[in-house]
């Protein structure tokens, strides 16, 4: 699949289906989801229109609008045995588009054609009702093909109205429904170990084990290599949760996704040897960053019993926690890989909380993260 310049939607389609995990012969969840995601682009536009520039985040936020609703589309088209890229040729092959001759990007085709709008678009307002409607058409139990046509016009003049590349849209969709819903495979995994070209004194430990131990004060210690590193720590709240332990989560952020400004600082593995990541990947803003993110899914796990009897992360999670980490070299991880440093990290803190201390023993190499008792 071509990381740059145009996206085949055939190989959109194809990569894109093993995300899919719904009924194969049930279109009412893919259709309802559709109509959700056309509500979700209707709210993301009306705030661009009423905050303008107070909404920053507009265009990454339509775009990801746009490419749910791109995923429900073809996992209608999946239904029906139609190919996703047929559905948009017919929909382009109208009077509101002409085909502009272009030298391909695919090595075994010298030439293409791009369906180009030759008119201006109508108003985002107009178009987004036409989306809506069209999206309406389609509830039911089975759609006819012609709405499914419909619609992919509908969506092509609401992605121009709105400005947006549909390769960024589509790309940017199938990142994160892959990252999110596969596990992660040895090519997705290449470039995320983040300080191997640096020497050992700048990497984060490639294996590492921290005795974690609380003391009659109520205070946890932590050492590494019979070390006491960084400050004893208590719950700093009335209700003790065990946040007290919550240096595991940095440990497992370490093992499993490669980065943890925490630790390095606790550790003083800091990459002083190049400025940049100094910088702008090690500094307190960085360390802050991890903090913030790492109370803020303490506060969701509290309310979920610290993910005991969960399989999962939710994805409402997960994309705040992008969110969170826009900007730093670990946005590249997949959120698949988010969720099982999460799930690691908790599954060893609620041993250590249970238990008042323990072992934490990582491996980056293997990417895991695991719990042992103290010694009697």
């Amino acid at each position: 699949m071509h990381k740059e310049g145009s996206l085949l939607l055939s190989d959109y389609a194809s990569e894109i289906a093993a995300t899919d995990v719904l009924s194969p012969t049930d279109f009412n969840p893919v259709l309802q989801g559709l109509y959700g995601e056309v509500g979700g682009i209707m709210s993301t536009v009306k705030k661009h229109v009423r905050e303008k520039s107070a909404y920053p985040g507009f265009r990454r936020a339509a775009e990801e609008e746009f490419g749910d609703t791109l995923w429900y589309l073809a996992a209608i088209c999946r239904r029906m045995q139609a190919p996703l890229e047929d559905i948009f040729a017919e929909a382009a092959n109208h009077g509101n588009f002409k085909n502009i001759g272009a030298a391909s990007d695919i090595a075994e085709g010298a030439f293409a054609y791009i369906a180009m709008p030759v008119a201006a678009p109508a108003s985002l307002d107009i178009t987004l009702v036409r989306l809506g409607q069209a999206a309406a058409a389609l509830l039911g139990s089975g759609p006819a093909r012609n709405d499914v046509v419909t619609f992919a016009r509908a969506y092509l003049d609401a992605i121009h109205a709105a400005e947006l590349a549909f390769s960024d849209v589509a790309r940017g969709n199938l990142r994160k429904a892959r990252g999110a819903f596969l596990e992660p495979q040895a090519v997705d995994l290449i470039g995320l170990d983040f300080d191997s070209e640096f020497g050992i004194e700048e990497q984060l430990p490639r294996e590492f084990k921290i005795r974690v131990n609380q003391r009659g004060s109520g205070k946890s210690y932590l050492q590494w290599n019979g070390v006491f590193i960084g400050d004893p720590l208590t719950d700093n709240i009335a209700d003790r949760d065990g946040y007290r332990f919550h240096d595991v989560f940095h440990f497992a952020y370490a093992a499993i996704l490669h980065w943890s400004p925490v630790i390095r600082a606790l550790i003083k593995h800091k990459r002083k040897s190049q400025s940049k990541y100094d910088e702008e990947q090690d500094s307190g803003r960085a360390i802050v960053v991890e903090e913030g993110l790492t109370a803020w899914i303490f506060s969701r796990a509290k309310e979920l019993n610290y993910f005991e009897n969960q399989e999962k992360v939710s994805l409402g999670i997960l994309k705040t926690i992008e969110e969170f980490v826009s900007g730093y070299e670990v946005e590249k991880c997949p959120l698949k890989l988010w969720e099982k440093a999460i799930m690691d990290g908790y599954s060893v803190f609620r041993q250590i909380k249970k238990n008042q201390g323990g072992w934490i023993i990582g491996n980056r190499k293997e990417r895991t993260l695991q719990y042992m008792p103290l010694e009697s």
